[in-house]
């Protein structure tokens, strides 16, 4: 354990003296597994494809909630000239008409969402000078109609409501999916991240290693060259001082590589050089299974997106069952007309304009298509409610599988720590025994691999643990080393 204690100091020095290179002017930067998931985030172009439609959905129902307030317009026709000659039935005799006139229109339209309706308050204001040749006279003067319409559909779905929340919907299972994402991100640069400092440990193991066999071999060559061990011994020192020499320049090689491939997967510069700076310390977490599955049942945005399924096909339901329906439509209309050549009597006279329609549609006989696709959407919504339930058992067997494989990994973290105290304190004995000429160097150079493949197996155990632990917090959104609920983001910044 003090040989374990001793090497996690080190490691621990070499990475904040790195770190302290970086601020002091040297290119290579320290990164933390924290830095890291901000920079995926910023520039990942799966996140960046997300967060566009979560802004699209958001915007759709902007725009929407816009259009339910009231709509101002204005209609302006400064010119219009017309001369043509036509045939009048009235008089049944062909007439020449001239007209000149000016307009505008000036409408205030609100939707009703409780109702579906439409109010609407129009005025249209104009001048109009008209010669006929019939009458032989010409009309010029001012005009003015003011009227209130009122459009109400009859025996059909609130289309406005229905529209409306088909697009609150969207923009929940947008900001669901841009939270489910962003955990996705977390697990996919936590896994690429502990790679690259499974490379970091592997070329400072292989570098120890690397340090040891010199030792190992110029206490062969002073044992050679005095004459008390045989020169093939130093051969053999000088095979294995290779042999390590290599092994540890292919892990430079390894390192670098995932350096380039981490940077390219977080959007970093490839220019730029790295060093990750990750915590690896593990406590033991105690997981209440039950607890654990309760969490992933109630806050699992899955599930909620596949409530947003079945809703929205309860609303292809609707839609369906208004095909080749009976409805009807109410309209009416209040208005105020005058006409008068001066502009100040224009209301001298005024006359009422009143309107009343209601029409309805009767379907006769449409083959059974209705009947039809009502069957397939109510297929669709089965379908729906299926796949919920499957999502459920989804989830509690993933919590269940992450929970099993952590109480393994537990033991294996032991074993595996116990494992490398024993390889050291077998190698010190082992070079002991080469230093006094009990052991010859390719039975040395078998404990010091032995020993390298059992550290590397404990940095690789504890890694292992730890992306159990966050697959956890992602299966159930609560995290058990902190001991609080995952707030997933719902909303971005535009």
């Amino acid at each position: 354990m003090k040989h374990i204690g001793r090497r996690i100091k080190t490691q621990v020095l070499i990475l904040f003296l790195l770190f302290i290179c970086n601020l002091t002017g040297f290119s290579q930067q320290g990164l933390t597994l924290e830095q890291s998931l901000d920079v995926a985030e910023s520039n990942s172009p799966t996140m960046k494809k997300t967060r566009l439609s979560l802004i699209r959905s958001q915007e759709n129902l902007n725009a929407q909630n816009a259009a339910l307030k009231s709509n101002f317009s204005l209609t302006l026709n400064p010119i219009g000239y017309n001369q043509n000659r036509e045939f009048n039935d009235l008089i049944s005799k062909w007439n020449s008409r001239t007209t000149a006139e000016s307009y505008g229109l000036f409408t205030v339209s609100q939707p009703i969402i409780m109702t579906d309706a439409r109010i609407s308050l129009t005025n249209r204001f104009g001048y109009k000078d008209s010669y006929s040749e019939y009458s032989g006279t010409t009309t010029k003067g001012f005009s003015n109609n003011l009227s209130l319409n009122i459009d109400q559909p009859l025996f059909t779905y609130n289309r406005t409501k229905i529209n409306l929340k088909e697009l609150q919907l969207s923009l929940e299972n947008a900001q669901l999916n841009y939270a489910i994402q962003l955990l996705a991100l977390e697990k996919q640069v936590t896994q690429a991240f502990y790679y690259v400092y499974q490379q970091q440990q592997s070329l400072d193991i292989s570098n120890q290693a690397y340090q040891n066999m010199q030792k190992s071999y110029e206490v062969s060559k002073n044992k050679v060259d005095a004459g008390i061990s045989a020169r093939e011994e130093m051969f053999q020192a000088e095979l294995n001082l290779a042999t390590t020499r290599s092994d540890f320049e292919n892990k430079q090689v390894s390192l670098e590589n995932a350096k380039d491939d981490f940077k390219l997967f977080i959007g970093m510069s490839l220019y730029d050089d790295l060093i990750v700076i990750p915590n690896i310390a593990v406590d033991t977490v105690k997981i209440n299974i039950s607890f654990a599955i309760d969490q992933g049942l109630a806050n699992r945005m899955e599930l909620r997106q596949r409530e947003i399924n079945i809703e929205t096909s309860q609303f292809d339901l609707i839609q369906t069952k208004a095909l080749n329906e009976f409805k009807g439509s109410l309209g009416l209309s209040l208005g105020l007309f005058g006409d008068n050549e001066k502009f100040k009597d224009v209301y001298a006279s005024p006359t009422d304009n009143e309107t009343v329609s209601l029409s309805l549609t009767v379907p006769l006989w449409d083959w059974g298509e209705r009947k039809a696709r009502i069957k397939a959407t109510e297929a669709s919504m089965e379908t729906a409610k299926i796949t919920f339930e499957e999502e459920q058992n989804s989830i509690i067997l993933g919590i269940r599988k992450v929970y099993r494989n952590l109480l393994n990994l537990q033991n294996q973290i032991e074993i595996a720590r116990q494992s490398v105290t024993n390889a050291q304190l077998t190698y010190d004995l082992n070079l002991e025994k080469y230093k006094n000429g009990d052991l010859t160097g390719m039975d040395l150079n078998i404990y010091q691999n032995q020993l390298s493949e059992k550290q590397l197996s404990y940095t690789n155990s504890l890694i292992s643990y730890k992306l159990e632990l966050l697959n956890l917090k992602i299966q159930t959104l609560y995290d058990f080393e902190k001991k609080e609920a995952v707030s997933p983001v719902m909303t971005i910044e535009q």
